[in-house]
């Protein structure tokens, strides 16, 4: 079913500007009719049980694109889809689709499903050509097509997904998302092999978060236009606490349960003090424990007059303080898998009788963690969650919580430091980071991941993620790659139920670039270190318009 979507927009001039770039491909791909895709031997599986879910994809070799003879071309029709959340470079993986395919053989097609997974299911798209692209090249958003968050998990719907790409004879499915995404990527392959199906189906590795990272993925894309465009936020901050000299910045940062944004963020701007999630767990720190921590800060940054400052807070903190998680873990388990206690919620009145009947259900240690909380926040943990039941930690207001609670202790404290002007202002980052324009960094690499997804369909790869590795390298260097998505998955408890996930990737504590943070981060609290570096930039010296994220270039 062929669905007109009027997804105009009223471009500004730098739109316009840059609908005209053209980014740079790996010179590898300037003859993409003389390429193929060479095994260099099949990948371990760290779980065996996963033999018994993916049958038929979890023996395969990773794949490398070498030069080749010039191969006879034959039409190709392939369908591709948004999952999950905006990133910015998304359109800029269409035009590599749609590129490399006409490229390869000019009568291709590429047809684009409408409003994410549901749009396979429900058999909406659009074809797109070369006019519709034309305004959303090098573009943000997902407005060409939407995107959606369904999953594709019953049987009815992987029939009716089925039944989609047979009608549109579809030789490959490219499923561009996060982690949860490609999972479903790697099930849709597994099914469609199971029922005799030819059509391929292709990961690439889409979150601003960062989370979705291994061995084989060094970044997501959307990671490089977000944080660049928070760390001007949070330097424009930064500049303004400085010169009025009386407010305190309480920052939250966008970034799920990892604190990659804020790690990036903090080491481009150089704050008081960056809240790192995965620490607070290793260091088994309190709500108290925190709060105690920056009122420290408060404290001594007054005693030198300096009575400001910023502190950045990642968006999944409270699920990373030790007696936080274990309530978040009860509340997701309990009312994901019982709807009907997220109904009985929904039709109690008075906001204490809906926590009252919660609590009944909760342990002891939940309970008393639940009450620790102001009513507002309880009622965002029991009120604002997802199509699946799960808390969505970016609707808790953990700036607010954590405002409130130094306020408590500096009021504690106030009679030994009558120093302390207390004036804080919480802010939020998000949206604004998921749907910016790519910077140059993002644009090339999403249209080189569109032109890798082609290659690896024509190839016959199913089950793969496109990866491109050396990305810290100049382009000349870069290596592209398919790696089989079941060497990413392991088995994880979901909700009372043992389901194969690609494991979100968190900080690591141990690593270089993460002792170079806490090096460094020491001489911010007291200093004003800050540093300004200002919006994104597409034009000028290439050290600002084709800089790459620090945690990227550093990693060593």
């Amino acid at each position: 079913m062929v669905i007109y979507r009027a997804g105009a927009f009223m471009p500004s001039t730098l739109q316009k500007i840059r609908m005209e770039y053209q980014p740079l491909l790996p010179p590898l791909l300037n003859d993409i009719h003389s390429l193929a895709l060479i095994p260099t031997g099949n990948l371990v599986v760290k779980d065996s049980a996963l033999a018994h879910l993916f049958p038929h994809t979890y023996q395969r070799p990773h794949l490398k694109v070498a030069k080749s003879q010039i191969q006879e071309q034959f039409p190709m029709r392939i369908g591709f889809v948004f999952s999950g959340g905006q990133a910015a470079g998304g359109h800029n993986i269409a035009s590599g689709l749609f590129d490399s395919l006409k490229k390869l053989h000019v009568d291709s097609q590429l047809f684009g499903f409408l409003g994410g997974p549901d749009g396979i299911v429900k058999n909406k798209y659009i074809e797109i050509n070369a006019e519709v692209l034309a305004s959303y090249r090098n573009q943000g958003g997902f407005n060409l097509i939407g995107a959606g968050r369904t999953k594709i998990e019953t049987s009815q719907q992987f029939l009716a997904a089925a039944q989609t790409v047979k009608d549109l004879k579809l030789d490959g499915l490219v499923v561009v998302g996060g982690d949860d995404s490609n999972t479903n990527a790697a099930l849709l392959a597994e099914y469609f092999l199971s029922q005799g199906m030819a059509t391929k189906v292709i990961g690439v590795p889409k979150t601003i978060d960062g989370d979705l990272k291994n061995e084989f993925i060094e970044l997501s894309f959307g990671f490089d236009s977000a944080t660049k465009t928070y760390s001007e936020f949070v330097g424009n901050i930064l500049v303004d606490a400085l010169s009025a000299e009386k407010y305190t910045f309480f920052i939250k940062l966008m970034g799920r349960t990892a604190s990659h944004i804020v790690l990036e963020v903090a080491l481009n701007t150089h704050p008081n003090l960056a809240l790192i999630g995965e620490e607070v767990e290793a260091q088994g720190w309190t709500l108290q424990d925190i709060t105690h921590i920056i009122a420290d800060l408060i404290i001594e940054r007054a005693k030198s007059g300096k009575n400001y400052g910023a502190i950045l807070i990642p968006e999944g903190l409270i699920e990373f303080i030790p007696e936080y998680k274990i309530l978040i873990k009860e509340l997701n388990t309990l009312l994901s898998t019982k709807p009907i206690y997220a109904e009985k919620i929904e039709s109690l009145i008075p906001n204490q009788e809906k926590i009252n009947y919660i609590k009944s259900f909760l342990s002891l240690k939940a309970q008393q963690s639940l009450q620790t909380l102001p009513e507002d926040i309880q009622m965002q943990l029991l009120l604002d969650r997802d199509p699946h039941g799960n808390v969505q930690v970016a609707k808790i207001d953990t700036e607010r919580l954590l405002i409130e609670t130094v306020r408590q202790e500096l009021t504690k404290r106030l009679a030994q430091n009558s120093v302390v002007k207390f004036n804080p202002q919480p802010l939020f980052c998000g949206y604004e980071g998921r749907a910016c324009l790519p910077s140059n960094f993002d644009s090339q690499y999403c249209y080189t991941l569109g032109h890798l997804a082609t290659l690896l369909i024509q190839a016959g790869a199913t089950g793969y993620m496109a990866c491109i590795q050396k990305l810290n390298e100049p382009i000349e260097n870069w290596e592209l790659c398919g790696v089989p998505l079941v060497s990413m998955i392991h088995l994880e408890e979901r909700h009372g139920k043992t389901k194969p996930v690609i494991k979100k990737a968190l900080v690591e504590l141990t690593s270089p670039i993460f002792n170079y943070f806490k090096q460094e981060s020491v001489k911010w609290r007291l200093n004003d270190d800050y540093i300004n570096p200002g919006p994104m930039q597409f034009f000028g010296p290439e050290e600002i318009t084709h800089s790459k994220p620090f945690t990227l270039m550093n990693k060593k």
